[in-house]
């Protein structure tokens, strides 16, 4: 579980505008982690997460396309199977946390996927989601002495 920046994009929703925004990523070779298209009669929101730098992603986007947002969201990786996403879901749910939106990539059967989203209390839902350790907590001040091994 991870803090991750998101680039919102905002397309006119005329045909080639989508591919000249993603053609200026894969020129730049930009690695997006996940993408969603929403749209509406006037106009589409494309909003990506990209493993690279975020000062390299801001100017291919403000050259190929000048509007555009940024905002924190929690990136998760999830099992891809029954049951994943909606568990996340639930914990967020329990604490009363909102999701304003979600999304998720496409994984391998079997494999992994990678759930995005955007909470209104970012801080909580890190707090929430944080995977509980186990075993037996060690005290900060304990020192663990190494036993000397005895030569036979």
């Amino acid at each position: 579980m991870r803090v991750e920046t998101q680039f919102s994009i905002f397309l006119v929703n005329k045909p080639g505008v989508l591919a000249q925004v993603t053609s200026a990523l894969t020129k730049a070779k930009v690695d997006i982690i996940a993408l969603t298209l929403v749209d509406s009669s006037e106009h589409g929101v494309l909003r990506i997460v990209c493993a690279d730098e975020k000062d390299k992603v801001r100017k291919v986007l403000a050259r190929a396309h000048d509007q555009f947002t940024e905002t924190d969201v929690l990136a998760m990786d999830l099992s891809n199977k029954p049951g994943a996403f909606s568990t996340t879901a639930e914990k967020l749910a329990d604490a009363h946390i909102n999701i304003n939106y979600a999304y998720c990539t496409g994984g391998a059967h079997g494999g992994k996927t990678t759930a995005i989203f955007k909470v209104a209390d970012l801080k909580k839902a890190l707090r929430v989601l944080k995977p509980a350790r186990s075993g037996v907590r060690k005290n900060a001040r304990t020192k663990v002495k190494a036993t000397p091994r005895r030569r036979r």
